[in-house]
């Protein structure tokens, strides 16, 4: 019997963030129908259904791991963050060629592949599947046909959900149910494993030994802040002996120029662009708290432990953050650029006076 209910519910028994309620109010029960029985009659014409099983257990040694439907990076390291979980099976990964670099000697998968010929001989036990779409049902049976598989997200599509928790619990399921909710919750967080070389690259530096950075630019207009000048301007007016390193991608280009163009300091350094994303990683490992948008450097740093001060729009901090992540969010219901200037700085004020209150204690 089709149960189109696996789309909107979550498949593990322990509550986690989600937008739910919100999501079926909005989209339309039969649209949301006719992509279940879709996606559900592709398996059964690709001779996938009896292979469905619901548990990863002692005999499943040699796993795969197929993720192609996590489009971004940010949400690549959220998805697969629960790899941790699975510390005693040789996990390959089977990715995307855009996020395959962030798992470069990577400490839980064995070895990463972006193209399924690299994978279609290879012996396997299991195959995790990212989700049920016809893309990544369409490679699981190129790859593995006769092979197990599990589901991530499995038929779950549509409605927002904290993907990292997500991701830990359904692992947690699939494993019987090793760890307590509380367990889980606690350990639940984005991580990257960073190489002795960037490591080394990054020392080369010799970055300043008290600094806060700064990740400019962005994808989305929505959650792209367009007031760092204004920031950076008061936090120096706070403290002149402040260090600043500002950290982006290729869409960073023109805020950094706008920065520079307006504040002439000594104490205000630029890596927009200049390196890796884990080199980028590592430089945030070292920063005394990173000021950021949603998006992939804020998971890198929860990865690496930095304190944050995120600012969010649309989706609010409980669906992208963790109880182990140290934030100290900021939130819009429509667009980061409504949060003024005043109310980042009061921000990083409080955190910093957590920090002190910390060690005085």
């Amino acid at each position: 019997m089709l149960e189109h209910k696996k789309t909107y519910t979550l498949p593990f028994k322990f509550e986690i963030p989600n937008y739910t309620n919100e999501f079926l109010e909005k989209r339309s029960t039969i649209k949301s129908w006719i992509k279940y029985v879709k996606r559900y009659l592709y398996i059964l014409f690709k001779g996938q259904h009896s292979l469905e099983i619901f548990q990863i257990s002692d005999k499943h040694i040699n796993i795969l791991w197929i993720n192609f439907s996590a489009p971004s990076l940010g949400d690549s390291l959220m998805d697969l963050s629960s790899r941790v979980l699975l510390f005693d099976k040789k996990v390959d990964l089977l990715t995307d060629k855009k996020n395959a670099h962030l798992y470069n000697n990577d400490l839980s998968f064995s070895s990463v592949f972006t193209n399924k010929k690299e994978v279609v001989n290879k012996i396997y036990d299991l195959v995790i599947v990212d989700s049920y779409s016809t893309k990544s049902i369409k490679i699981k049976t190129d790859v593995a046909f006769f092979v197990p598989f599990v589901g991530l997200y499995g038929y779950y599509n549509g409605p927002e959900v904290n993907r990292v928790l997500f991701s830990f619990h359904q692992i947690n399921n699939l494993l019987g149910y090793l760890h307590t909710e509380n367990e889980v919750n606690e350990r639940a967080k984005s991580s990257i494993s960073i190489s002795a070389h960037d490591i080394k690259i990054i020392e080369s530096l010799k970055l300043p030994k008290n600094f806060i950075a700064i990740v400019i630019g962005g994808e989305w207009e929505y959650r792209t802040y367009n007031n760092w000048c204004k920031v950076i301007e008061k936090l120096l007016l706070i403290d002149n002996n402040l260090k600043i390193i500002l950290l982006g991608s290729e869409n960073a280009k023109e805020a950094e120029e706008e920065i520079f163009k307006n504040i002439a300091s000594s104490n205000l350094l630029s890596y927009v662009t200049k390196f890796s994303f884990n080199q980028t990683a590592q430089i945030i490992s070292h920063a005394n708290y990173l000021f950021c948008c949603d998006g992939g450097l804020m998971h890198a740093a929860n990865a690496v432990d930095t304190k944050i001060i995120p600012l969010f729009a649309r989706l609010q901090a409980e669906l992208q953050l963790t109880i182990s992540c140290k934030s100290f969010p900021l939130f819009d219901l429509f667009d980061v650029n409504n949060i003024s200037v005043e109310d980042v700085i009061l921000k990083y004020t409080e955190a910093t006076n957590s920090d002190h209150n910390h060690l005085q204690s």
